[in-house]
């Protein structure tokens, strides 16, 4: 039996984690409600800048859970089956969606589930039922399928960045995203994958997940890449960190007709200089990536069920709901922290 209400993690800053009650959302039709089994925390749920001036509200994305009740008009999902929800997802009809552009869709920015991940049920709406709820197959378990959205931001990087087996690449930023990046382009074929990062204990976790060589940030990094690639740049940047100097070390490492994927952002405000000529004569690309589409969203799960992308190993933290604030802090230091990625399971 559904209650009427639930327990949610209140976000007001990072530091203010609160657990309160709402009721249990209402579903039309076309929506499902969703118990949810286990919510990641992104990095983004963390970004203080751009989280506190919406608050208070529930955060979390990164989804996975059952179904709890179906709407009228739904077809393609019954009770009790095991399910990702997208919280993002395109129109499909726009000019952007129409050119394969499909994260600067308008809808895709303005819809969401209601509300967010850290609670016990949330409501899809009808679009996000009709193009952002998948199955969780049988082979991937809740805590694994909770990386299904963050793994499919990746693989639409990687994809848009035009990565191709046998690339040499560079990840500045060993987080959850670097490693990631690292994962992927490990399971995609890469040439030589160079990781950075200031943490001794990040540094030990991207040789673990599949880096080939790992360089503290503060060193000379350009040279270094030099060294260990046989002399040339990194034929693909990814930048998976949000210090302007990281975006620096990107500029000048990559090769000749090389790409510098933006994957994290700075703070608001921040100019990144550009050599704009000595870009224009060699052919180097600099594009960011944000978000991902449905498609993305498949691609992350098969390489999930396949066990391609192993990510369990990845989880750190497995906390219930009344230690949400707990895992903030815990991400919210994850710089010094020994966390990867913390998993809240509001039922346990």
């Amino acid at each position: 039996m559904i209650p009427e209400r639930m327990r949610v993690a209140m976000y007001y800053h990072n530091c203010d984690v609160r657990i309160e009650e709402l009721p249990v959302p209402v579903i039309g039709s076309g929506e499902l409600l969703i118990k949810i089994i286990a919510s990641g925390i992104c990095g983004s749920d963390v970004l203080e800048w751009y989280r506190v001036k919406k608050a208070p509200l529930v955060l979390g994305h990164e989804i996975t859970g059952e179904v709890a009740a179906v709407g009228e008009g739904v077809e393609r999902f019954g009770i009790g089956e095991r399910v990702f929800v997208g919280h993002h997802v395109p129109c499909n009809t726009c000019r952007y969606c129409r050119a394969g552009q499909h994260t600067a869709c308008q809808t895709l920015h303005s819809t969401n589930f209601d509300p967010g991940g850290f609670a016990q049920y949330v409501r899809a709406p009808a679009i996000n039922v009709d193009r952002g709820t998948f199955i969780l197959p049988d082979e991937v378990s809740y805590e694994a399928g909770s990386f299904i959205e963050p793994l499919a931001c990746v693989v639409r990087g990687q994809r848009v960045a035009g990565f191709r087996p046998g690339m040499s690449v560079l990840v500045l930023g060993s987080g959850i995203s670097g490693l990631l990046h690292i994962m992927l382009a490990r399971a995609q074929g890469a040439g030589r994958i160079i990781a950075t990062d200031i943490n001794p204990w990040r540094v030990e976790q991207a040789k673990k997940f599949g880096a080939d060589h790992v360089l503290d940030a503060r060193e000379d990094v350009p040279a270094r890449v030099r060294e260990l690639n046989d002399s040339y740049p990194a034929e693909l940047v990814i930048v998976c960190a949000g210090a302007l100097s990281a975006f620096r070390q990107a500029l000048a490492s990559v090769d000749r007709g090389g790409t510098v994927l933006t994957f994290a952002t700075t703070d608001p405000g921040v100019e990144i200089p550009l050599p704009a000529n000595e870009f224009w004569r060699n052919s180097i690309r600099v594009m960011p990536s944000y978000a991902n589409s449905p498609y993305d969203a498949q691609v992350a799960i098969e390489l999930l069920r396949a066990g391609r992308v192993d990510v369990e190993p990845l989880i750190t933290h497995r906390l219930p709901l009344e230690e949400a604030a707990e895992g903030f802090r815990l991400m919210a230091e994850s710089a010094t922290e020994k966390s990867i990625k913390v998993v809240i399971e509001p039922w346990g």
